[in-house]
């Protein structure tokens, strides 16, 4: 986890770490994110509930889940691409 947040901070977008509808809502809470990333790794119903919170509570927020075979190792480079694409997206929204 500490190199994943490590890798983490090496980019230019902001990222919070939670594992659960809890800190799914506080995030919401604070500011609607541009994105929500989740991992395998959580069961598929709570998963489900997260993304269907995110639907019923954003029309910007996209919603982006990794796959299982992948593991834990895939889960920096899946992080790293999903905001490389937030980037891009943003920048073409300046122009």
């Amino acid at each position: 986890m500490l190199q994943l947040i490590a890798g983490l901070e090496q980019t230019a977008v902001k990222f919070t770490i939670g594992s659960s509808m809890a800190d799914l809502k506080a995030v919401f809470s604070e500011k609607q994110p541009s994105a929500v990333i989740m991992g395998a790794g959580l069961p598929l119903d709570i998963r489900l509930e997260m993304v269907r919170f995110v639907f019923e509570h954003s029309e910007t927020t996209t919603v982006h889940m990794k796959d299982w075979s992948s593991g834990s190792n895939g889960m920096l480079s899946f992080m790293n691409g999903v905001a490389q694409g937030l980037l891009t997206r943003m920048e073409s929204h300046n122009d």
